[in-house]
């Protein structure tokens, strides 16, 4: 009964959140918005913070194992979703602010009635910032003074040591497009992306008088772009591949050739191997195109996230949780999608798993995105998450675990970075 009793508060919180969006590294008023909940259920809390607006708090302590709970504080720069912040354009249509208020039912759920107690494992909270990949210059500044070292907040806590402690994430996601039941989503994996910036150059002469001398930049970065298109035929499907050119700066006017473009793309697959694969046949293009027309390119690659496989082990305990569960109509399962996340970072680390839920309408970062059934989201959605966390008691085989270091993690992310 408990969660339909604080319903109505969750759900004030959540829209409160959704009021109120903040990009990453700036969830300044998210965070407190959160914490003051916290202090209130529970005024003898404990917090750690890190990473400017992050913080943790654990349930339990001195068990075998640790397991957390994760949720994202960051918003969407989208200035033209109907709900954004017209000031800094963050809108939140990636539905994080969900997340959190699921978060917080559970806490209120467990500390109330004091569950987690008799668990051989500590349930910790986690609220990380800046999941989403963007607003770059202002993050560019924060690494040039040294505040962070990652773009990614999940990546960031990882360098941190944050989730040295943790054993098991678990996180939550909205599902993206309006279903006609109540649904539930497991082991959906998510690709990992790089970005890779070309810089081709050319010879600049007048576009009318000596076109002839030139060496035309743009034209490169056209080749460039159409050796792309061609070349998806020789990707694999089953990577869900994605590339998105665009012109990134120029020099051009139209009475001069242009003799120097930088195009940006990001890159997108399921496998790491296949990263490095993919990234080798985009170079390859980029500099076809560019010797075809005589002129060069230069290439930088910057890693965004790695692909996310979700611990089907433990898919198996929201699975069984959902056989048992008489109010979720539906379930998916096994449906990959190009989308990315840094929870990809995190599950080389740990054991990962990411449940997907409905109740939303619109797209996943579109205009219209937005809740339109509160109750599963806020109190039926979390009722049958406390259930999964029952199921995790005592039955956790730790040999079906695996643990790798940061310092593996960061070699790793250098090893592409240098393709």
């Amino acid at each position: 009964m408990l969660f339909k009793e604080q319903f109505n508060e969750i759900q004030r919180i959540a829209r409160t959140i959704f009021d109120n969006p903040e990009l990453g590294y700036k969830e300044v008023k998210t965070r407190q918005t959160v914490v003051d909940f916290l202090t209130r259920i529970h005024p003898g809390i404990e917090l750690e913070s890190f990473s400017t607006t992050g913080f943790r708090t654990s349930l339990g302590s001195g068990k075998k194992l640790n397991v957390a709970f994760i949720a994202e504080l960051d918003a969407v720069y989208a200035p033209s979703h109907w709900r954004s912040d017209k000031a800094t354009g963050a809108a939140h249509n990636c539905g994080h602010y969900t997340q959190v208020a699921i978060a917080l039912a559970l806490y209120q759920y467990f500390f109330t009635t004091g569950a987690y107690k008799v668990w051989d494992y500590t349930l910790t909270f986690i609220f990380v910032p800046a999941e989403e990949y963007l607003d770059l210059a202002y993050r560019d500044e924060l690494l040039k003074n040294k505040q962070i070292s990652y773009y990614g907040g999940k990546p960031e806590a990882m360098k941190l040591g944050v989730f040295d402690d943790i054993d098991i994430g678990v996180c939550v996601h909205a599902m993206g497009g309006e279903f006609p039941v109540r649904t539930i989503e497991t082991n959906c994996d998510l690709a990992g992306f790089l970005y890779k910036r070309y810089t081709f150059e050319g010879k600049a002469t007048h576009a009318g008088f000596d076109p002839f001398s030139a060496k035309n930049a743009y034209s490169m970065s056209t080749l460039f772009n159409v050796a792309l298109g061609l070349a998806r035929q020789q990707m694999k499907d089953s990577e869900k591949v994605r590339m998105n050119p665009i012109v990134m700066e120029s020099d051009m006017s139209t009475n001069v050739i242009p003799n120097r473009i930088k195009v940006g793309s990001d890159l997108r697959t399921l496998t790491v191997d296949y990263m490095k694969e993919a990234a080798v046949k985009m170079d390859d293009a980029a500099k076809g195109s560019a010797l075809a027309l005589q002129g060069t390119v230069s290439i930088e690659t910057q890693m965004g996230y790695l692909p996310f496989v979700q611990d089907r082990y433990l898919s198996e305990f929201v699975i069984e949780a959902f056989h048992a569960n008489d109010e979720i109509a539906a379930f998916r399962n096994e449906t990959p999608i190009s989308a990315a996340g840094d929870i990809g970072d995190l599950s080389y680390m740990i054991p990962c798993i990411q449940i997907g839920y409905s109740g939303f309408s619109g797209t996943i970062h579109g205009d219209d995105f937005k809740d339109i059934d509160p109750e599963f989201i806020y109190e039926v959605f979390p009722r049958f998450l406390a259930d999964v966390f029952e199921r995790f008691n005592g039955r956790i085989d730790p040999a079906k675990l695996y643990r790798r270091s940061y310092e593996e993690y960061e070699k790793l992310i250098n090893s592409i970075a240098q393709q």
